[in-house]
């Protein structure tokens, strides 16, 4: 692991120990999560992975609200995204993030599109949400993750002047055609199950393909 900066984006290379330069053809991008107020996982998502598949990981230390709302995650995600674009096909990139970093994965991809850029190999969204405008029905039924907050109120600061339902912001309410084969995951007794299975079905009903995985 190690400390470093692409596009003037802060960010850590995760590599396996020993790996063959020739893993270097393709590369993951993980947004960490942390409720885009702190760092909950910038490693702890991205060693395993790399240590599993061999494949470099590049962990993007997003700016964070209430200091810097949206767009500026999704800005340094971009930006990251377009050096990548330099040095490898699209087919070779993969995007992935868990909680904060799946819903900045979604928001990235809908960045993308409206940018015209090509589309990534293959996103993962982990626990997450594509729409920050409702309360999904797991989150009102079980305990908050932030005290008495809802999901939607903990990303006020976030959000900020955004208007809830733009697309750029929850994507589930813009156009999903043409994104790429996505996994998604959540468990059962997580907050945003309801919100990773709305987008699942969002995403099925666009004719992505899409994997939905739900465990105990």
């Amino acid at each position: 692991v190690s400390k470093g900066s692409v596009a003037g984006v802060p960010v850590k290379f995760v590599r396996r120990r020993g790996s063959e330069v020739a893993s270097d053809k393709r590369l993951l991008i993980n947004f960490h999560g942390g409720g885009f107020m702190v760092d909950s996982g910038s490693e702890t998502e991205t060693i395993p992975i790399a240590g599993l598949t061999g494949i470099p990981v590049v962990t993007v230390m997003y700016r964070m609200a209430p200091e810097h709302p949206f767009p500026a995650a999704v800005d340094d995600a971009l930006a990251v995204y377009r050096d990548a674009l330099k040095q490898r096909a699209p087919e070779a990139i993969g995007i992935y993030g868990t909680s904060a970093g799946a819903i900045l994965t979604g928001q990235l991809l809908a960045r993308i599109k409206a940018e015209g850029l090509p589309m990534p190999a293959a996103a993962g969204f982990f626990s997450g949400s594509a729409d920050l405008a409702l309360v999904s029905d797991c989150e009102a039924f079980l305990p908050s993750i932030m005290g008495s907050r809802s999901g939607p109120e903990v990303l006020a600061d976030y959000s900020a002047g955004t208007e809830r339902t733009d697309p750029l912001l929850s994507p589930l309410y813009g156009d999903l055609t043409h994104l790429p084969p996505t996994l998604l995951m959540t468990s059962t007794r997580d907050q945003l199950l309801s919100q990773t299975i709305r987008f699942h079905l969002a995403l099925r009903k666009a004719g992505v393909p899409a994997d939905l995985m739900v465990y105990e």
